[in-house]
Order: structure tokens, then C-alpha cells, then sequence
């Protein structure tokens, strides 16, 4: 799955962008107070693209 795909999910259900780290970006779920690193490629594997979702307590894609 294309990594702009993931944000454009991430975004949709409220999800914000915390802060640029050198390798990832952190984002995060302003209603659980959930945290996640999401990779900087632009493929990103469909497996880690759900587990991203579940820890940010989003439906998956």
C-alpha cells in the first residue's frame, strides 16, 4: 500500500501528526491518546498498515 494512501486513512478518522523523527513519523489519536511510528517508505507492507490502524484504535484499511 502507498504511504499516502495510509495518511490520507489516518487523517480521515481524526488521527494527527505529532512530530517528524528522522526516520518515522509519529502520529497520533487525539481521542485514545494512542501513539504510533509510522515509516517514512513510500510502500508500506498491508500488515503493518493494519497493526498502525488497531494501535490507533481506527478501523483498518
Amino acid at each position: 500500500m502507498k504511504r499516502s494512501d495510509l495518511i490520507r486513512h489516518l487523517t480521515k478518522h481524526q488521527c494527527k501528526l505529532l512530530r517528524e523523527g528522522s526516520r518515522h513519523s509519529i502520529w497520533w489519536n487525539p481521542e485514545t491518546k494512542d501513539k504510533i511510528a509510522v515509516p517514512r517508505h513510500q510502500e508500506i507492507k498491508d500488515i503493518l498498515a493494519k497493526k498502525i490502524c488497531k494501535d490507533l484504535s481506527i478501523p483498518s484499511i
